[in-house]
């Protein structure tokens, strides 16, 4: 870990790994000039930035024929659903074509939502259990987690909106551990995702997990973590030149913002039940909840802590309501709509609702300098579902958009249009390969997607 004390000069870089520490706290820094320079702080040298890598996951498919771009390659128009990526159009890659075989009954019977979570990342055929003998397989982000996650304080970092179940039925005869959970660390070992916006945000900046959920009479963070090391930022800033200076200041009004946005949710809970318990700190407001959750998640790849993540925008089957965008009847029960032109207009509305959310995360990716480019250059950040039309479960010609280029590894502006029944895990296999993890075979692969550059 970096000294703070000496002074930065032409020979001695800031380290990458550097963070400022107080009492109770550690803060992780984004990239910074003088991390990058071995010359000098006016004149610095091109260095390789991390390559992070993350899948968000959204419930009960979509509506197709919203969501399919019209042309292929460069020349392609934004469907209905995907107008609100207009702004990051170019930094987005569109894939029609790849397939979860493994969602698929094959032999199982009803329960396509449970199986369409569960083999999601792991490209693998769920187990048909509601006891504890539920079996799957690695997720694709934990193998990830396992090779490069040794080089930064989290392997990976799981988040959702919705609480998971690791026991119980919850479709058809699956367990409900498939259908809230996305990443595996085992084949019977799901990772418990963070759905509380406040112990995400503890998680990231040196408060255990455990320690957080206590009922402590002191709140850790009714006193800023940026208070607590303000004197290590004011040292450091005094070594800095005036381009990092100004983006430190820039993370920091970032990392106050989103505890200014926690505290507001904290204090404007209703009074409830003394008998009811809920987790602390999450929003009432669905929208401000997804948004804190991706806030985080930029914050997490902005300071390094992780490079690998997953984030359920919904448990699969999900009934949530959209009352924020219009919409009154629960979303799973909207999807079965036997081709309803007006229940299909209506989770059209959900769908392209989720873009939108979506697209404003990459624009938060894209606004953040890092090296010669944005975070988003040095993201992949894959949005999809297990079900293409959740009113036939079908589990080929997914939605899928892939923003951000991967260090230069995935080429952006295009639509896709790869051989129907191409294997998902084909996508995984390059997208191990970019981050440098490389392994011969995963799930039901066939070989790599060599499109995706």
């Amino acid at each position: 870990m970096q000294n703070l004390s000496r002074k930065i000069t032409s020979r001695s870089p800031l380290a990458r790994r550097t963070f400022l520490k107080a009492t109770g706290a550690v803060m992780g820094l984004p990239l910074l000039e003088a991390m990058t320079s071995t010359k000098t702080m006016a004149a610095p040298t091109t260095t390789q930035t991390p390559n992070r890598l993350a899948f968000i996951f959204f419930a009960n498919g979509a509506i197709m024929p919203d969501w399919r771009p019209e042309g292929e390659g460069k020349d392609y128009e934004l469907s209905k659903t995907l107008q609100p990526l207009g702004k990051v159009r170019e930094d987005c890659l569109i894939i029609s074509g790849l397939a979860h075989d493994k969602a698929r009954p094959n032999g199982d019977g009803a329960g396509d939502h449970a199986r369409c979570s569960g083999a999601f990342l792991t490209a693998s055929q769920p187990r048909k259990t509601g006891g504890a003998d539920i079996h799957v397989g690695i997720s694709i982000d934990q193998v990830a987690a396992k090779i490069v996650g040794n080089q930064t304080p989290l392997a990976s970092l799981e988040l959702g909106t919705e609480a998971g179940r690791k026991a119980g039925v919850c479709d058809s005869g699956y367990s409900c551990a498939y259908q809230s959970n996305i990443s595996w660390r085992s084949p019977n070992q799901p990772m418990a995702k963070e759905i509380n916006p406040k112990l995400a945000f503890n998680r990231l900046f040196g408060m255990s997990l455990q320690d957080a959920k206590k009922k402590q009479a002191r709140d850790f963070y009714r006193t800023s973590i940026l208070d607590l090391v303000a004197d290590e930022a004011n040292r450091l800033k005094k070594q800095l030149g005036k381009t990092d200076r100004r983006k430190v200041d820039e993370y920091f009004t970032s990392v106050r913002e989103i505890e200014q946005r926690i505290a507001r949710s904290d204090s404007c809970k209703r009074e409830i039940p003394k008998n009811l318990s809920i987790p602390d700190g999450i929003p009432a407001d669905f929208t401000e909840h997804i948004r804190l959750m991706y806030d985080i998640l930029a914050l997490a790849f902005q300071t390094d802590s992780t490079r690998i993540a997953t984030f359920m925008l919904a448990n699969a089957g999900s009934n949530r309501r959209y009352s924020n965008v219009g919409v009154k009847g629960g979303h799973h029960q909207l999807s079965h709509h036997r081709n309803d032109k007006k229940i299909m207009a209506e989770i059209q509305k959900i769908d392209q609702y989720l873009v939108g959310e979506y697209s404003r995360f990459l624009q938060k990716l894209k606004s953040i300098p890092e090296g010669e480019g944005t975070l988003l250059d040095n993201c992949t950040i894959v949005y999809s579902s297990g079900i293409s039309d959740a009113n036939r479960h079908n589990h080929g010609d997914l939605p899928v958009v892939i923003g951000g280029r991967g260090c230069g590894k995935v080429r952006t502006g295009r639509h896709l249009n790869l051989k129907k029944e191409t294997p998902m895990a084909n996508l995984f296999l390059s997208l191990l390969d970019n981050l440098g993890a490389s392994i011969d075979h995963f799930g039901d692969s066939t070989g790599r997607l060599k499109e995706l550059a």
